[in-house]
């Protein structure tokens, strides 16, 4: 499993608000995308946004960040994404504390 934590910096006229309506019209579309298990759609003040994935594998990230949706970044925000894979090594779902142990 991999986790991607995905930042981009917004231009100075997008709101809070503009990027969470942004957002709330894309959420339902990542249901389809093949190898995502979740999206969180971040924002905070200093003008930064992006999201932090779960991936089925690096292949399916890769193939999703390099794909049609990198041309919507540099098209909305003109600005190229930062991107971080990590492993994930353990999770924790809350409420119940189930733990996970994806296999390696």
């Amino acid at each position: 499993m991999i986790t991607a934590i995905v930042r981009y910096d917004l231009p100075a006229t997008i709101t809070r608000q503009d990027c969470r309506a942004h957002f709330e019209k894309i959420a339902p579309g990542f249901g389809a995308v093949p190898g995502l298990i979740r999206k969180q759609f971040i924002w905070n003040e200093t003008g930064i946004a992006g999201g932090v994935y779960q991936w089925e594998s690096q292949a399916d990230a890769q193939a999703f960040d390099h794909g049609p949706w990198l041309d919507g970044i540099l098209a909305r925000y003109g600005t190229y994404p930062r991107i971080e894979y990590f492993q994930t090594l353990a999770v924790t779902d809350n409420p119940g504390g189930v733990v996970s142990l994806p296999t390696p």
